[in-house]
């Protein structure tokens, strides 16, 4: 028993920090994106005896998403976006990186859920379509679907950027 204990928590240890940064990514919320991971993590504690070593990983993921699937239908309150971002900047990052950071950020926080947690699968997270589909519990064309209207807007709201992936295309 204690080396299940210690196998579960030498995990939460190792992947937390890139659950975090997906799940604030989804959430746009630095205290949601906790919650959510802290929901994941108990919850995969809970199978860690069924769960096939090396996929917890992909298996706490996969809860992220579906939950937040589900607090995305439970909520009823339209939210509001404002104009200012709280956040500070952190040390060593030049003012263009940060204006970039927010930028995009503000740009991914106008996409609705579903988008902006098909593009966070598809380029965060380096998924293709058939998987993206599966978490979401969607169709590959809802997928694409959602797929091209995000990058559309995204195109839109950061013309910049799209300058800049010229280059690299």
């Amino acid at each position: 028993m204690p080396d299940i204990a210690a196998e579960f928590t030498e995990f939460a240890r190792t992947h937390t920090p890139s659950l975090l940064r997906a799940a604030f990514l989804i959430t746009g919320d630095q205290h949601l994106a906790e919650d959510l991971v802290q929901t994941a993590l108990a919850r995969t504690h809970r199978a860690w005896r069924r769960i096939e070593e090396g996929n917890a990983p992909a298996y706490t993921r996969k809860i992220m998403y579906h939950q937040q699937i589900s607090w995305w239908r439970r909520r009823k309150v339209n939210e509001q976006l404002s104009e200012t971002i709280a956040d500070t900047p952190s040390r060593g990052d030049s003012a263009e990186d940060v204006a970039l950071q927010l930028t995009v950020r503000k740009a991914l926080l106008q996409l609705s859920k579903t988008q902006r947690a098909v593009v966070i699968l598809r380029f965060f997270e380096d998924r293709d379509v058939a998987e993206t589909a599966e978490i979401l519990g969607c169709a590959q064309g809802t997928v694409k679907t959602h797929t091209f209207r995000a990058l559309g807007h995204l195109r839109k709201a950061l013309p910049e950027l799209a300058d800049a992936m010229k280059g690299n295309v």
